[in-house]
């Protein structure tokens, strides 16, 4: 008799508490962000030809698609798929690339369908490309630029927890009007301050004033909050950006001669210079004619640095108000070059570009 009540009890408990749980269940997955993923390639999406192969490896292999099928436990914290915009390696990535991205970027933030939007990218130019969506896209949604140090095929492989953190803070409500993200190595990182510093280690992104946070098993914790302009409170507005102005670096070096800048001086559409220079943005005193005519051609000049930390201080090592030249603060020189692309679409005045320098 007991086994035919205890028979009855469990049928009834099934009966009567199924339906609730899954009505729970239901509801749970309608409260999940909805999450995009926007794939470009780099070794996140990258194959090697054994376990071993961690540092040689194929490049943009692996399609979206895949890369969410393999990662099931996207599925506890946002509802997420996929679109391949490109499939290359990112130091092959162009100008026009850099644009159909933020372009599509642009879109997708606008749609009521989509909380926040992740980008699987290559690691050797990632830092520019957040940069450049930092400056442009006008959106409080999260946006979080990914990637990996190793292929998914090695052994200890990165890509899939830090994709995992990228579409958990995409859907954080803590994460919105903070700008654009970089999630490496369990840290989340301001897409203006951070630089790849390493190229063969998992903690290759580094950002010399520090993270913004962790992301620790889904949960974020937050340090600090970016003090420069970004996103919704940008002069700039990627839908109104068709084309970009032309702009090259120039190494700064021991023996270092003016026949470089003369050579690029020479390219048509260039508009501005930037000087990676030693120290603190100095210039050989060889080289410097050669930029005090490029600025009296109209060219703008800018003074970066190749050091990975610091800034330049403005009249220190050149008269930067004599030669009418601008410094670059603390951006290093790939990121000075995005920044002085964004602002020649606006100005050409040195005064001008000094102080988005200032501000951005």
């Amino acid at each position: 008799m007991r086994s035919v009540l205890a028979a009855m009890v469990l049928a009834a408990s099934a009966t009567t508490f199924d339906p609730p749980a899954v009505a729970q269940t239901t509801a749970q997955a309608a409260n999940k962000p909805r999450i995009v993923i926007l794939a470009t390639g780099g070794t996140i999406a990258g194959a090697g030809a054994s376990s071993v192969n961690s540092a040689s490896y194929s490049a943009a292999k692996v399609a979206v698609d895949k890369l969410i099928a393999g990662l099931p436990e996207l599925g506890r914290v946002a509802e997420v798929r996929g679109e391949q915009v490109m499939q290359v390696a990112s130091e092959s990535l162009s100008n026009e690339d850099l644009l159909k991205l933020a372009h599509r970027v642009s879109d997708l933030s606008k749609r009521a369908d989509v909380d926040g939007i992740v980008i699987t990218h290559g690691t050797d130019t990632l830092e520019e490309t957040a940069y450049f969506l930092n400056l442009t896209v006008h959106t409080d949604k999260p946006v979080v630029v990914v990637g990996s140090m190793r292929p998914g095929t090695a052994l200890s492989a990165d890509g899939a927890l830090n994709l995992y953190d990228a579409v958990s803070v995409a859907g954080s409500a803590d994460a919105k009007s903070k700008g654009v993200f970089v999630t490496m190595n369990d840290e989340i990182h301001t897409g203006r301050d951070v630089s790849k510093l390493v190229n063969i280690k998992t903690e290759a992104f580094k950002s010399q004033w520090g993270p913004l946070g962790m992301v620790v098993e889904g949960k974020n914790y937050w340090f600090r909050a970016p003090i420069k302009r970004h996103t919704t409170q940008s002069e700039f507005d990627i839908d109104q950006i068709q084309n970009l102005p032309r702009v090259e670096i120039v190494y700064g070096y021991e023996n270092a001669q003016r026949a470089v800048v003369d050579a690029i001086g020479t390219q048509p559409g260039l508009q501005a210079i930037v000087h990676a220079g030693t120290g603190n943005g100095s210039v050989a005193n060889r080289v410097v004619p050669a930029l005090q005519e490029l600025r009296g051609k109209g060219i703008n000049v800018i003074r970066s640095a190749r050091v990975p930390a610091g800034f330049v201080v403005r009249n220190a090592e050149q008269p930067d108000d004599k030669y009418d030249w601008v410094v670059a603060h603390d951006l290093n020189p790939q990121k000075a070059r995005i920044l002085a692309m964004v602002a020649l679409t606006k100005t050409r005045n040195p005064k001008e570009l000094q102080r988005i320098f200032w501000e951005y």
